[in-house]
């Protein structure tokens, strides 16, 4: 696997693979890699010539006071993972490569109404650095298809309407969630849960099944099912920001005659905050 560091040389690097007619896929990641993230590396592989991962901690999408200094950072480990799954090219920029006068003066992109709901509410311009960057990196990459995990649902919804508004020719593939054996869908800040809160972690993915199986079973007043969901969190430990369901081409609050539903989930559970879903319809 090779690797590089600098926008001109993975350019150069892809313009030649381009020129012989290699198909390219890309897979952003803020490194840390677990079994969730290997799954898309191993898709990308199946789907293209040439895989590209990116391990960047962005720090235009990490607020004051959140855990940007703190986030794990396990390069070594992450190097061996990327190396078995196949993945052909690691693109491992310093920040000033990215954003040469800084993320605070960088050109942003907002995807609208879609950003400022669930997660954007609780965590104010994340999925404007989560936009901004991805931007950039599929300018420099401009990847035929480009790998997001499902658990992050809001997010996958966001890159999609990013690419169709800016007319960029990138397939975007969602890729199932991976869990745990517990049900505890796999992220990089499940490192920041001690014993007993592990033990914990996996009644968010309960009360999700539990709403989910309900409105299969015709329940139709959600909201009842949001607050006992809720509650039901408060008294496990769960500090949460919002347990709701909504429909999943626009995260509105769904209709009579809304079918293809999600219900999303974000709470904390010590210093862990911890995001999940599960998709209800005829897809589902």
């Amino acid at each position: 696997m090779q690797s590089v560091r600098e926008c001109a040389e993975l350019r150069g690097t892809l313009a030649n693979a381009r020129a012989r007619g290699k198909r390219i896929a890309f897979v952003p990641t803020l490194g840390n890699l677990h079994a969730g993230h290997l799954a898309l590396v191993k898709r990308a592989v199946e789907l293209a010539d040439l895989t590209v991962v990116s391990i960047f901690v962005n720090p235009f999408q990490f607020a004051p006071g959140e855990d940007y200094e703190a986030y794990p950072r396990t390069l070594d480990a992450d190097l061996e993972k990327l190396v078995e799954s196949g993945a052909d090219l690691l693109f491992l920029p310093e920040v000033s490569e990215i954003y040469p006068r800084g993320a605070e003066h960088a050109t942003a992109i907002e995807v609208p109404a879609l950003g400022d709901v669930l997660c954007g509410e609780h965590r104010p311009g994340f999925f404007r650095g989560v936009a901004t960057v991805l931007g950039i990196f599929f300018n420099l990459v401009a990847p035929d298809l480009a790998l997001f995990g499902e658990k992050d649902f809001q997010q996958l919804l966001i890159v999609q309407r990013m690419v169709q508004d800016l007319h960029l020719p990138i397939d975007i593939i969602q890729v199932p969630t991976v869990r745990e054996s517990s049900g505890l869908a796999m992220s990089s800040r499940n490192a920041y849960l001690n014993v007993a809160e592990t033990t914990v972690a996996p009644e968010l993915y309960l009360q999700l099944c539990i709403v989910r199986d309900a409105i299969q079973a015709g329940e139709q007043n959600f909201a009842i099912l949001e607050v006992a969901a809720i509650q039901a969190l408060k008294k496990a430990g769960f500090r949460p920001d919002y347990f709701t369901v909504r429909t999943a081409s626009a995260l509105m609050p769904p209709g009579e005659d809304d079918v293809e539903l999600v219900v999303l989930a974000a709470a904390w559970l010590g210093k862990a905050r911890l995001i999940d879903n599960l998709s209800i319809g005829p897809q589902a």
